[in-house]
């Protein structure tokens, strides 16, 4: 266990946060929420039948102590949740059509935290990232001004922390995009302890080409710097300008960003992509995520090949999310 998670389940504890799994029945959801329990981290809701969760516990030999479960079919608060889930959607669904989707256990757990009764969910072992995400983009809905979630990972390596943004969720960002990207995730990396010093990547530094790709980003940096005028954020810069100060103070010597960028926010979805998995492969950081930002309240998503030590993490980091909301 790296010390970056160390340092979370010391945030957390004492905290009460509870986080919910929809997928109440997964081996390596019940593993985890085992685990978080026992070291008294958080607490973990389970979503399913409650005999067979008890059932498979005991085959696991995974003790349920401090662990709730809420079975959909059988929840004394159905009918406030089916209220709320119609308030919720103005028109798009009958209180009928409302109790058939609230049986959906992501629906169920995206409603759980809607009205505070869970801090966050975490889901996508079993399901797809549309099963997980859907719900949370239709009932918890994206902050005020922001359009779009976005998906971001912590790289650490022996005592250095970053985040790459956006390495998950927006193919092809526009300026919009971009800007709105940066300031969500300059306030993910305060949540980790890191202080955010944002370089907008391109392939160019500071003009040094231009084409359509290169003015996207030059835009970005503009409506970025208007929506959060107190943040250190520049660009647009190629990534040796801002990790390196050698190189910054000569292609950018009058920036913010003197080489010491600690958030990097990549110009679309395959940069994103490489460049975190290069970090991990070829420079031996762990990729922690992708941490899902943007949203009012954290829902994550899990990979269907995670294993116990996926789902572990992601539910606290998804409770740290949640303090910072």
């Amino acid at each position: 266990m790296s010390d970056l998670f160390n340092d979370l389940k010391e945030k957390l504890r004492g905290q009460g946060r509870k986080i919910v799994f929809p997928e109440g029945l997964d081996e390596r959801i019940l593993r985890a929420a085992g685990r978080l329990s026992q070291e008294n981290v958080l607490t973990p809701i389970l979503l399913g039948d409650k005999a067979e969760i008890e059932q498979k516990a005991q085959e696991l030999q995974v003790s349920l102590q401090g662990i709730e479960i809420y079975d959909p079919k059988n929840y004394e608060g159905f009918n406030e949740l089916v209220a709320a889930f119609v308030e919720r959607r103005k028109g798009k669904a009958t209180e009928d059509e409302a109790r058939q989707i609230l049986l959906d256990e992501n629906y169920f757990g995206t409603m759980l935290v809607y009205l505070e009764k869970a801090h966050g969910l975490v889901s996508g072992a079993a399901h797809s990232t549309a099963d997980t995400v859907r719900p949370a983009l239709q009932i918890i809905k994206t902050k005020e001004g922001i359009s779009k979630t976005s998906g971001v990972f912590v790289m650490v390596r022996s005592g250095l922390k970053y985040l790459f943004a956006d390495c998950a969720i927006n193919i092809a960002p526009d300026s919009q995009d971009l800007a709105e990207i940066a300031i969500e995730s300059a306030k993910t990396a305060e949540m980790f302890d890191i202080e955010p010093r944002v370089a907008m990547l391109s392939f160019s530094t500071k003009g040094s080409a231009k084409s359509p790709e290169t003015e996207k980003v030059v835009e970005a940096v503009r409506i970025a710097k208007e929506m959060a005028p107190d943040l250190v954020l520049d660009g647009e810069f190629q990534f040796d300008t801002a990790i390196v100060p050698s190189v910054a103070e000569k292609k950018a010597p009058g920036s913010v960003i003197k080489g010491d960028a600690t958030v990097f926010v990549f110009p679309s979805l395959e940069a994103g992509n490489i460049g975190y998995k290069i970090a991990q492969r070829l420079g031996g950081f762990e990729a922690v995520g992708p941490i899902l930002q943007g949203l009012n309240k954290p829902v994550n998503d899990l990979s269907r090949g995670c294993n116990e030590e996926d789902v572990y993490k992601l539910a606290i980091i998804t409770a740290v999310q949640s303090m910072g909301q």
